[in-house]
């Protein structure tokens, strides 16, 4: 059988509307054709982000296996799990990702916060990222700083990851010059293939 492909969905901020491009483009690969599942391993301060990509993959999986670790705490996951006494590991995460994968062509995991927030004992998005052979989706709010922001996310991702990484700029719900700028001025430093512009979306 033919590896999964893994999509990492990640941001350059936290409520950049990493959610909404995740469950966008799970329901899209299923119109398609593909068996997909969407993963968001771990969740702080409430459930909601899980309950939606799950929704959008057609309820394949359960919500605990969509979301193995979650906490009540909104803080970074990291400080949430020790809260409640609790420590995530690198390879525990790996390991459930890569089981669940195994029952798909494609699965799309959303990280939580930015690249570099921490999510567990001693590991990142970026961390995920590696561990999977994962695609990168680095989505950005597109406005004034966007171009500075997405240019220090594939900086801080090793070149190989940054060179399969595609970004996705999310339009504000009101368009300034910077939302209309900003495209053509990345087109400058990453390949044109590799972006793209979301309009502002929320999920019903």
């Amino acid at each position: 059988m033919k590896a999964p492909q893994i999509l990492f969905i990640t941001g350059t901020d936290t409520g950049v509307g990493k959610t909404v491009f995740a469950a966008l483009s799970t329901v899209y690969l299923r119109q398609q054709g593909f068996h997909v599942a969407a993963l968001k391993p771990l969740c702080s301060g409430g459930r909601d982000d899980a309950r939606q990509l799950r929704a959008a993959a057609g309820k394949v999986l359960s919500l605990d296996e969509v979301n193995p670790w979650h906490f009540r705490a909104p803080l970074a996951p990291v400080l949430a799990a020790r809260q409640e006494g609790k420590r995530v590991r690198l390879r525990e995460v790996v390991t459930q990702i890569q089981r669940i994968s195994e029952r798909f062509e494609v699965v799309v995991v959303e990280g939580a916060g930015g690249l570099l927030s921490p999510m567990g004992e001693d590991f990142d998005s970026r961390d995920l990222i590696m561990a999977l052979k994962a695609t990168p989706v680095i989505v950005c709010s597109n406005k004034l700083g966007a171009v500075n922001q997405v240019r220090l996310v594939l900086a801080a991702l090793p070149s190989a990851a940054a060179r399969r990484a595609r970004i996705v700029l999310v339009n504000p719900p009101k368009p300034d010059a910077a939302s209309r700028t900003n495209l053509a001025l990345l087109q400058e430093f990453v390949k044109p293939e590799c972006l793209r512009v979301m309009p502002w979306l929320e999920l019903r």
